[in-house]
């Protein structure tokens, strides 16, 4: 089988990444790797779609590491143009929010060709389409009211400080676009006097999202990898781990300097996982990242959830095997019932 793998770009990503870990699981169990960019798509005069892929020696890979190294390597790895109708799937791992400012053209590209590539019969993951209106935050109040922190969104402060006023003093504040926890704002009765200041911040890039603050945060959220609309586990074992924020900082993002610790996901956690299933299986969500805050969900990251290998780690099992089995078991129920099932339906059997 033939995998793409849709990112940023080459140079950021690292050997940690969810991507670099199910890419090497892959040439793993020998299947054929790519790695695609937003500049690599074109579609010919025939209405052929093409791409100019980046692939890796087809070899035995040490570890890791090694692939990881590999793929950085120009000389190593080779340009190919192939027909995308030869990919068996295409996995959308980019992240739009990254190109929004220096590169508008990019953000929506893998969005866009990957709605060309489910027509031509190739699997793409997270369904394109269901991507497409998940391109910002607006997607999470989507999700079952009593599962999500009271949220607002608004550009007007007066509709902020009337929402900071019925919490007591105690909310977040975070841009409507946007990842990785860039931009957020944690007020409280202590730093209300720069509200304005923090409102003015965020509100120069669009509107904001105001959200009731879960005192369970304050000991961290917990950051579940769903497949197929279920938790990711391994005989019992879950793909979860506890973000701790970093001291000084509300943010439990790893790259922002948060820890990741083990934990045990219990009834409240697999109860919340229920309540947004149904939205998950609609939406044809193969791979998403669920941050929870005791009872409440505060993001589902459905374009590149990461962790995926601290999970592993901390758990002491590998969750890339059971993510690369069912994309083989969707390419082999596609080869048996061809045109029976749409991209949407493929993506969450």
């Amino acid at each position: 089988m033939m995998i793409g793998f849709f990112v940023n770009d080459i140079e950021r990503e690292y050997e940690n990444y969810t991507t670099t870990t199910l890419a090497h699981q892959a040439v793993s169990r020998g299947h054929r790797v790519c790695y695609i960019t937003p500049s690599d798509f074109v579609l010919s005069p025939d209405d052929s779609l093409n791409v100019h892929g980046r692939f890796l020696p087809k070899r035995k890979y040490k570890s890791r590491l090694d692939f990881f190294e590999t793929l950085k390597d120009d000389k190593a790895c080779k340009i190919e143009r192939v027909d995308m109708a030869g990919i068996d799937v295409l996995m959308l791992r980019n992240d739009p929010s990254i190109d929004a400012q220096n590169a508008p053209w990019a953000m929506d590209s893998g969005i866009l060709f990957g709605r060309e590539a489910a027509r031509r019969g190739v699997i793409v993951l997270n369904d394109p389409d269901s991507l497409g209106r998940a391109t910002n935050k607006l997607y999470f109040q989507s999700f079952p009211a009593e599962a999500r922190a009271e949220t607002l969104i608004t550009k007007h402060a007066s509709d902020i400080k009337a929402f900071a006023k019925d919490h007591g003093g105690n909310i977040i504040l975070k841009p409507l676009q946007g990842s990785g926890g860039s931009g957020v704002f944690k007020v409280d009765p202590e730093n209300q006097s720069n509200l304005n200041q923090m409102i003015e911040a965020i509100g120069r890039d669009g509107y904001i999202i105001a959200q009731a603050y879960v005192p369970a945060a304050k000991k961290g959220d917990i950051r579940l990898f769903m497949m197929n609309g279920a938790p990711l586990q391994i005989k019992g074992k879950f793909a979860a781990l506890r973000r701790v924020a970093a001291k000084d900082d509300i943010r439990s993002n790893i790259h922002a300097g948060g820890k990741a610790e083990a934990v045990e996901v219990g009834d409240t956690e697999l109860a919340v996982a229920e309540l947004i299933r149904p939205k998950l299986v609609a939406d044809g969500m193969f791979l998403v990242g669920v941050d929870i805050v005791g009872d409440k969900i505060l993001e589902v990251n459905v374009f590149s959830p990461g962790n995926l290998e601290s999970c592993s780690r901390l758990a002491g099992v590998d969750f890339s095997v059971p993510v690369l089995e069912a994309m083989e078991r969707k390419v082999e129920i596609a080869s048996q019932y061809k045109s029976a099932f749409d991209n949407r339906h493929l993506a969450i059997l």
